[in-house]
This record gives structure tokens, C-alpha cells and sequence, in this order.
């Protein structure tokens, strides 16, 4: 049986371990899409990365079962959000305290994080800018000092590393909390440089306007009426695709 033949056969195993506690089918398609996707990514075997179907299921329900609040937190005890470049640092190291590990950042900018469902550590992050071919150097010119990188979106490079290395045991979470229903986090300088984009634009129209002598007044007006449409049009294409992409 080939590796795609055994990830089936273990996820429809988990599946049904999941359905025998009553967990609804939603849930179960999407905790096994999450599962499939870090599998895919990682390329480990499902039964060697998160244990027996049977034990995995119970695990994931345990929570849950003690919350008595399915819906508290995501069964697979993965989170995909994203935020805006002006706060990405900062809830990152927000969630890192919460216990939420960084995996990777997934095609879409989201964070593909896990929190330890018995054991959950503090984690810290940062952030670089640097060019894709300096990247390994400055992963390992960071090494020493115990960051790592957990993945990239364009210049960006993002690194974590454990707080236990620092602090010891007051690394763990005690009483970490649900995870946030949001996954999308923006800024009010995020919302504020789209504003100023809009503006831009309306201006410049208006200056290209009266550059052309055929142009009349009210033509001006049509130009600048287009940018704020068109600016406003965009800001909204880009917001809906992040949000439609924000659980893929």
C-alpha cells in the first residue's frame, strides 16, 4: 500500500473513531483536511506523527469532553490564521505564550500553528526581512541562539524558538485558552494605509486631469469617481480573498 493508501485508510479509520464520540461530520472533514494538509507538508506517516487512530481520536475530544463545549476549540488542535504585517510580530508572540507553535505559513500567509493538547510550551517568534537566497545563511547565524526557522511569505522569514530553553518550566501553559475564533487580524494602520491608497489615487486623477487641456471639470470628477471605485473594488477583492482562503 503506497503512502497515499495508507493516510486514507488511517484517516477513515479516524474518522469513524471521531463519529463513535459524536463529533459532527463537519468537524470531522475539517479536522481530517488539516490533518491531510501538515501531512502533506511534513511528509511523516500519519500513525507515526500523531499516534494510534484510536488513542489520536480520543485525544482530540479530551478537551472538549472536559470543556463540555465542543465547539471551544478546534478539534485537531490546529489553528490557521494570518494578520497584517504592522501586528504579525506581535500576535504571533501573543499566541506563542498561549502555546501555539508555528509550523509553517501555507500558500495562502497563514500560520499553520499547533498547541500541545497535554503539555502546551510558551513560544517566541521574530521576523526578517531578507532576500530567498541569504535565507539559509541567516537561519544559521541565528541557530545559536535556539531560533529556527517556522516558515516564509515572500521577503518575509519568520523564526520561533521555545521559551523551556530560557525559563525551564515556567515554560508551560497552565491554563491555556481556547483557541480564538477569528483568523483574520488586522490593524487600524492596515485600514488606515488603504485609506491613504484611495486618497492618493482620487489626487492623482485629478492632477492628470488638469494636466490634459481636453479634459473638463466634470470629466475630472469622472476620473477621480473611477479611482475611489476602482481602489475600493480592489480593497474589497483582496479582503474576500483572504477571508475565502482563510480555512484552506
Amino acid at each position: 500500500m503506497g503512502d497515499n493508501g495508507v493516510r486514507d485508510a488511517y484517516f477513515t479509520d479516524l474518522a469513524a473513531r471521531l463519529r463513535e464520540r459524536g463529533v459532527t461530520e463537519e468537524r470531522i472533514t475539517a479536522t481530517i483536511d488539516d490533518l491531510a494538509t501538515y501531512l502533506s507538508e511534513s511528509g511523516t506517516d500519519p500513525e507515526e506523527e500523531f499516534g494510534p487512530a484510536a488513542d489520536f481520536a480520543r485525544r482530540l475530544c479530551a478537551d472538549d469532553e472536559a470543556a463540555g463545549d465542543a465547539a471551544s476549540a478546534p478539534a485537531s488542535g490546529t489553528w490557521k490564521w494570518t494578520a497584517d504585517i504592522f501586528i504579525d510580530q506581535q500576535r504571533l508572540n501573543e499566541f506563542g505564550a498561549q502555546g501555539w507553535e508555528v509550523e509553517t505559513v501555507d500558500k495562502n500567509g497563514m500560520f499553520v500553528s499547533r498547541r500541545d493538547p497535554e503539555r502546551p510550551q510558551r513560544w517566541e517568534y521574530r521576523r526578517e526581512v531578507v532576500r530567498p537566497a541569504r535565507r539559509a545563511a541567516l537561519a544559521e547565524s541565528l541557530a545559536p541562539d535556539g531560533w529556527e526557522p517556522c516558515g516564509t511569505w515572500w521577503y518575509y522569514a519568520y523564526f520561533k524558538r521555545p521559551l523551556a530553553a530560557s525559563v525551564g518550566p515556567k515554560a508551560e501553559v497552565d491554563s491555556p485558552p481556547p483557541a480564538p475564533r477569528a483568523r483574520l487580524f488586522l490593524s487600524g494602520r492596515y485600514y488606515l494605509l488603504a485609506a491613504c491608497t484611495i486618497i492618493l489615487l482620487v489626487l492623482a486623477a485629478v492632477v492628470i486631469g488638469w494636466m490634459l487641456d481636453s479634459v473638463t471639470p466634470i470629466e475630472i470628477l469622472d476620473y477621480a469617481a473611477g479611482a475611489v471605485v476602482g481602489a475600493a473594488v480592489a480593497f474589497a477583492v483582496g479582503l474576500w480573498v483572504i477571508l475565502r482562503n482563510r480555512d484552506s
